[in-house]
């Protein structure tokens, strides 16, 4: 099956490097990228349950004349064919389009905001909305560009969190690379979230992909992720506990996103595990 991710492409120095995280990220899940690099500052995700305007900062037009050529040696450089996409509908002459008939998108922290001001902890609220209605992951990239040697997925338990986990192993074995499982342990005991694993039918995986499942039992959780490998690829699920809401993605995610700078794998509540 040919597996695309979408990238939004921006022609500058952070463009450049969140570009590189996708076409090495889609060098280990077998993925090709499919590159938009806009001609306006807007346009339409339409989603099965939603409709998400995508507002653009000035930086995502910047150079137009040489913004296809920048992206297409970085992409030819990671040993893939380029791919464009060309919007084919309009609601309005300068409103593209977009289907969202892919597997993966890339986003850095925002798309919306200045790069001026971006910072850790702060994820825009349009990444949020496509977080909480897509069906394909979201792959949050770090700062700049770095490879990650490993796979750490977070388990708490939840419905999100088993479609994680089994992202997880799927990522792991496309990839070669180790997989570590995460856990806080707070009301529930270690042995309801080996329940859980035995309930979802998932032990045979968690023996053949998993090399460790760490369980953090004290301490502060944020003090806690210091143990997250600084070079892994972080996979969790967001809105795991509750209806879905605007502004946060639940307490744990929340934490996460805003004190490691790994990349992040988002899984939301419509996305549907596969095998």
């Amino acid at each position: 099956m040919d597996h695309r991710l979408f990238h939004i492409f921006r022609n500058n120095p952070l463009g450049r490097e969140t570009l590189l995280q996708s076409i090495y990220f889609c060098s280990k899940v077998g993925a090709s990228p499919v590159i938009y690099i806009p001609k306006h500052a807007k346009f339409l995700m339409y989603f099965e349950n939603d409709v998400v305007q995508i507002d653009l900062d000035n930086s995502y037009l910047t150079s137009p004349e040489t913004a296809l050529k920048h992206a297409t040696e970085l992409v030819e450089q990671g040993g893939m064919k380029a791919r464009f996409l060309e919007p084919k509908h309009y609601t309005a002459s300068t409103l593209p389009d977009i289907q969202t008939n892919f597997d993966f998108m890339c986003c850095p922290r925002s798309i919306s905001d200045l790069s001026s001001k971006i910072g850790l902890g702060h994820i825009g609220p349009r990444v949020r909305r496509i977080v909480g209605s897509a069906r394909f992951p979201i792959l949050i990239t770090s700062p700049v560009y770095k490879k990650w040697k490993s796979i750490a997925v977070f388990f708490g338990g939840s419905v999100n969190a088993v479609n994680a986990l089994k992202l997880g192993f799927r990522i792991s074995r496309v990839s070669g690379l180790p997989l570590d499982v995460f856990t806080r342990v707070e009301k529930n005991s270690r042995e309801s979230y080996e329940k859980v694993i035995k309930d979802e039918n998932l032990e045979d995986e968690m023996g053949l992909y998993v090399n460790k499942w760490n369980f953090f039992e004290k301490g502060l959780f944020e003090d806690n992720l210091y143990e997250v490998p600084h070079d892994a690829l972080v996979v969790l699920g967001a809105y795991g506990h509750s209806l879905i809401k605007t502004l946060v993605f639940g307490s744990k995610m929340e934490k996460i996103q805003s004190t490691i700078l790994n990349n992040l794998l988002i899984v939301g509540p419509y996305y549907t595990a596969t095998r």
